[in-house]
C-alpha cells in the first residue's frame, strides 16, 4: 500500500543515533493511521552509518534506505528524500537525537488548518556561542527578506507535498523553507517543540563555516523572493463570463 505519510531524516556521521532514531520515530507515531515510511538518507557518511541504517531496514519494512556516496550536504540529503518519498504528507527532523520525534503527531493535527508547521525550539539545548549565532543569523533574515520567522535552523517540520512544487532546490534550503513556502502563499505555522542535548555524535555546525555562504543564500533568497509566483495561493473562482454561462 502506497504511504500517506513520509518522514525524511539526513544523516552524516550519526552511526550511534540510527537505530535509537529510527526506534523513537515509529514509536511516536504508533497510533497515526496513515500508512508512513521512514526514509534514511545517509549523506557520504565516513563511519558506520550506512551500515547501521541497512541493520534497521532489514528490521523493520517501513523503512527505507538511501546514500550518497560522497557527502553533498544537509540540503541535498533532504531533497534526495523528498525526490524519493510518496506521502502526500512530508516530515523532516535530524538524525542527531536532539528533536524530539514525540512532538510529531501534534505538529500533524496542526497541519490540518496550514501548510506547513515548523518547531521552534524553545529551550534549546545548544551552545552560548550557537545560541548567539542563531539569533544574529535571524536578525539578518528578517532584515534582508522582510519576513520573521523564530527559528528557521529547526529541522522538525511536517508539511504538504504540494509545497513543493514552489520550492527551488539548492545547497542551503533547509535554512529557508519557512520563508520560501510563506513566499509562495503558503500558511505556515509554528509551534514549540523540544530540544534534547546532543549524546552522541558530532556537531557539524560551525560559525565560520556558514557565515559567509548564510550572506550568499541571503541575497540569492531576497532576488528570488521577488520573482517568486505564490503557487500555493488558490486560484480565483470562475465568474460567469469566464465560464460562458450567462
Amino acid at each position: 500500500m502506497k504511504p500517506e505519510l513520509s518522514i525524511v531524516v539526513p544523516l552524516r556521521n550519526e552511526g550511534p543515533n540510527v537505530e535509537p532514531l529510527a526506534r523513537q520515530i515509529l514509536a511516536a507515531l504508533r497510533n497515526e493511521r496513515r500508512e508512513q515510511e521512514l526514509i534514511l538518507v545517509d549523506d557520504g557518511s565516513t563511519d558506520d552509518t550506512w551500515t547501521r541504517i541497512l541493520e534497521v531496514q532489514r528490521a523493520e519494512g517501513r523503512i527505507r534506505a538511501l546514500h550518497h556516496a560522497r557527502s553533498r550536504g544537509q540540503s541535498a540529503a533532504l531533497w534526495t528524500g523528498f525526490k524519493a518519498s510518496r506521502g502526500a504528507v512530508i516530515a523532516t527532523l535530524d538524525g542527531d537525537l536532539q528533536n524530539d520525534p514525540a512532538d510529531l503527531p501534534a505538529m500533524l493535527a496542526a497541519l490540518a488548518t496550514c501548510d506547513m508547521v515548523c518547531g521552534v525550539r524553545t529551550k534549546r539545548q545548544d551552545s552560548a556561542v550557537r545560541r548567539i549565532s542563531s539569533a544574529v543569523a535571524r536578525w539578518a533574515r528578517k532584515t534582508a527578506l522582510g519576513v520573521d520567522f523564530r527559528d528557521t535552523g529547526c529541522n522538525l517540520r511536517v508539511f504538504n507535498r504540494a509545497v513543493l512544487d514552489g520550492l527551488p532546490p539548492f545547497n542551503g534550503i533547509h535554512r529557508f523553507m519557512p520563508i520560501l513556502v510563506h513566499g509562495a502563499g503558503g500558511r505556515v505555522k509554528e509551534m514549540p517543540v523540544t530540544h534534547h542535548p546532543r549524546t552522541a555524535g558530532l556537531t557539524k555546525y560551525g560559525v565560520w563555516n556558514r557565515l559567509g555562504r548564510g550572506i550568499y543564500d541571503l541575497v540569492m533568497v531576497r532576488w528570488f523572493l521577488k520573482r517568486q509566483i505564490k503557487t500555493l495561493v488558490p486560484p480565483d473562482a470562475e465568474t460567469p463570463a469566464a465560464t460562458g454561462a450567462a
